[in-house]
């Protein structure tokens, strides 16, 4: 199953017909965090036995890859707190340097990033994803349930250092943030790095009331139409990300909207747990067991498992009605399904 270079033979195709290139990949549910809008403030973690081990992440990630996945994401929760994320990440780095994968990338909150800055280039890793809500300490401890600021700017500087390219990620959150969205982009561009901002989606319970958290991000643009001149940009990641070129800060800035602006039609990724679920789509409850299939050791069955499961990949997610309905649209947490 090791690609070897040649054309995809077959690639993975859902039932609407959407070509599948990009797999999100959770190493772990744990976070050292505990943001508001992601996960309960004492959640239940899963035994470090269940998950998945590097050998086996490394076979599953390689079972895309043969079938034509081009971008592989590591996430978490923080994929960073995993014991053995170092082997890991080493392991899949040489997808990048044969030129299977075009790009091999995570997704952290960057409190552990300083130490781990040199190992993510030296393994390939050209441009990561930061979640950081906020640039005032306090504000930034009370979002995290605790965490400080000063060492994701750290992890985030030490990044930066080695040649890696950063994107910020910001949730949208009435109450917390919405005043300080101007200056986040502003100081991210100004350190040259890009921005998203992302609406925040009614997933699982956290203790707290998302609907009072919503901020539409069609009001954000518009505030800041009044103080930016906003053009669209072509610029594409593989995300659900629609980009604009900020004038006057000679940056770019993404808006991320699963509840205002539907993105469904182009998408071109799946998510697989930490335990090796193959979740078909952020908002819908669905999944596929794919670690049982993988510890067979049969390759061709896990091919088959893979494909007949995209068959029932979902059109559409749910957000919008469960924002609505006020529930949620999954009982996962974002920190189980892997951001």
């Amino acid at each position: 199953m090791a690609y070897d270079g040649q054309p995809i033979a077959r690639p993975l195709t859902d039932g609407m017909g959407r070509t599948i290139s990009y797999l999100r990949l959770s190493v772990t549910d744990r976070c050292d965090l505990r943001c508001t809008y992601c996960m309960a403030e004492r959640p239940d973690f899963l035994p470090r036995r269940d998950l998945l081990t590097p050998d086996e992440i490394d076979r599953l990630a390689e079972a895309f890859i043969s079938r034509g996945v081009s971008k592989l994401r590591l996430t978490g929760g923080e994929p960073l707190v995993r014991r053995d994320f170092a082997g890991i990440v080493r392991r899949l780095g040489r997808h990048v340097r044969s030129g299977a994968l075009d790009e091999l990338t995570l997704t952290t909150n960057a409190t552990l990033l300083a130490q781990h800055a040199v190992l993510l280039a030296d393994s390939g890793v050209r441009r990561i994803n930061v979640s950081l809500d906020s640039l005032d300490p306090e504000t930034y401890r009370r979002v995290t349930r605790g965490g400080d600021l000063s060492k994701a700017l750290d992890g985030i500087g030490a990044a930066h250092q080695q040649g890696i390219r950063i994107k910020i990620n910001v949730v949208a959150l009435r109450e917390d943030n919405a005043q300080e969205l101007p200056g986040i982009i502003a100081w991210a561009h100004g350190e040259g790095h890009d921005v998203s901002i992302i609406e925040v989606m009614p997933m699982a319970e956290t203790g707290v009331d998302r609907r009072r958290q919503f901020l539409p991000l069609s009001a954000v643009r518009e505030e800041l139409e009044k103080r930016w001149t906003l053009t669209p940009s072509a610029h594409r990641t593989g995300g659900p990300s629609r980009y604009w070129e900020v004038a006057e800060t000679g940056g770019r800035l993404g808006f991320i909207t699963p509840l205002t602006n539907n993105f469904c039609e182009g998408c071109n990724r799946v998510r697989v747990t930490a335990t090796g679920r193959l979740v078909l789509c952020l908002g819908q409850e669905d999944g596929t067991d794919l670690r049982s299939v993988l510890r067979s050791g049969d390759g061709q069955a896990l091919d088959d498992t893979i494909d007949r499961a995209l068959l029932g990949k979902p059109e559409r997610h749910g957000f919008e009605e469960a924002y609505a309905a006020g529930t949620q649209a999954v009982t996962r947490g974002m920190n189980t399904t892997g951001g």
